[in-house]
């Protein structure tokens, strides 16, 4: 199988079940509580912003969750999802390093969100609610949403961060393709960012605060629902399908990752890769080194505080335990729109915390560096998000030059960049800056976390 270049799984092949990593920790990650009371969350907190059988996700301490029938023929418009051996970048790199990739890019909106995108809207759709609102960074998550509630008959309603729906907005052309309704964020629809506009009338946004517009509008409204693109741990959980073909392409490529390496923005696309193959590690089975990739201009694993925190800018969500920079912290506007969240998954922060995941930051000129080199070897310009864990993949294929050793690198390139090219454009310019957080600016944002 030495020059091979697509491991193809057949449809027939596609997993039917989701796999909850919960089940195989040591211990179980610390529950979200509630931030009047201080107790843990129980369903009817819940029950504004998620329909029961999310909610049940949520919490569930079962290995494995079945895929409705109905979310798999969905699913079938685009996976399983390809395996590359990435020949061309070892060349290129002249390392004896074995590099695959799980591309993502193959999917409608050309990312990995729809992964969990189209159960979100099912589920939603299957119990009488008519409209789900979110927020979008990047645009790839909105697209994602706007695409699966059309699956479901069901209206969408997006807040895309002011940065990226400026630079992006090609983005909300496909949202409202979809039939999406967009606003930028902040926005004067809601409490939440007409009080951000009135203290930063030019605000960049973040996040957190599209988070607090979209849970604050459904939470008013009977009829709809939030829906979340990442951080949580049914968001995570959908997206291990990734991880479940992966393993059956390197059985196909009769390989063994020896490292595992992904971006991480709030941890969606990390934990759909690597959860399954942690599943592995922990039973002995196999024994790979996993790394978390992260932006240097927002580093929540590397330099953030792991405690209960908001998940959103206006403190309207349940406190949750992870790793956090400030709700309040509004990251600069670099190109990848969709790791600028003040905080991390408590899944996998909780997971880091225990050792079995480690994380690096990494400035965006060394990783649209990579990006274009993957570009030029590969054939497929990818987007600024996986750009990071590309960095960290050609630091690792530059080390084993050096030793000579011969590890197996896998990765995930979780979405293609045909939508975020002026981020290209401003790098191949030589006008993209690197900007890390000084200690100051860190300390400040750092004072926004409750006391606890």
């Amino acid at each position: 199988m030495a020059g091979r270049t697509k491991f193809l799984l057949d449809e027939s092949d596609m997993p039917t079940s989701w796999y909850n990593v919960v089940a195989d920790l040591p211990e179980p990650p610390p529950p979200p509580l509630h931030p009047g009371t201080g107790e843990p969350v129980g369903p009817e907190d819940l029950a504004p912003l998620f329909p029961l059988a999310l909610i049940a996700q949520e919490v569930s301490a079962e290995r494995y969750i079945p895929i409705p029938d109905e979310v798999q023929e969905v699913y079938r418009l685009w996976r399983p999802s390809p395996l590359y051996r990435a020949h061309r970048l070892e060349k290129a790199l002249g390392t004896p390093a074995r590099i695959y990739y799980k591309y993502e890019g193959v999917s409608p909106v050309g990312s990995h969100k729809p992964n969990t995108a189209v159960p979100q809207a099912f589920y939603n759709a299957a119990e009488g609610v008519t409209k789900l609102t979110t927020e979008t960074g990047a645009g790839q998550w909105g697209s994602a949403l706007a695409f699966a509630c059309a699956q479901f008959g069901l209206e969408c309603e997006v807040w895309q961060v002011r940065a990226s729906y400026d630079q992006k907005p090609y983005r909300k052309i496909m949202m409202e393709t979809f039939g999406a309704t967009v606003h930028p964020s902040p926005s004067k629809l809601t409490n939440s960012g007409r009080a951000i506009l009135e203290a930063h009338p030019d605000s960049t946004g973040s996040l957190g605060i599209a988070i607090s517009e979209a849970v604050e509008m459904a939470a008013g409204n009977p009829d709809a629902r939030y829906a979340l693109g990442s951080v949580l741990n049914h968001v995570l959980l959908h997206q291990t399908i990734i991880g479940e073909e992966a393993i059956r392409q390197f059985e196909l490529a009769g390989d063994t990752p020896d490292v595992i390496v992904g971006c991480t923005g709030g941890g969606s696309n990390f934990g759909g890769l690597v959860f399954p193959f942690l599943r592995e590690k922990l039973a002995g089975r196999i024994d790979p080194h996993i790394r978390a990739v992260e932006p240097a201009a927002c580093p929540s694993l590397t330099r953030g505080k792991y405690t209960y925190d908001f998940g959103d800018t206006a403190g309207l969500t349940p406190l949750l335990k992870m790793h956090t920079l400030g709700h309040e912290f509004i990251p600069d506007p670099i190109h990848a729109g969709g790791l600028r969240y003040h905080g991390m998954s408590p899944l996998l922060s909780h997971i880091v915390e225990l050792g079995l995941v480690d994380a690096v930051a990494i400035p965006q000129n060394e990783c649209f560096a990579a990006g274009v080199r993957f570009a030029r070897a590969e054939g497929i310009v990818p987007a600024p998000e996986p750009t990071h864990a590309l960095a960290e993949c050609v630091r690792e294929a530059l080390r084993c030059k050096e030793t000579g050793e011969e590890k197996v690198i896998l990765t995930a390139l979780c979405g293609h960049a045909h939508l975020d090219l002026p981020a290209y454009a401003s790098y191949l310019a030589g006008d993209m800056v690197d900007r890390e957080l000084s200690d100051e600016e860190l300390t400040e944002a750092m004072t926004t976390i409750p006391a606890r």
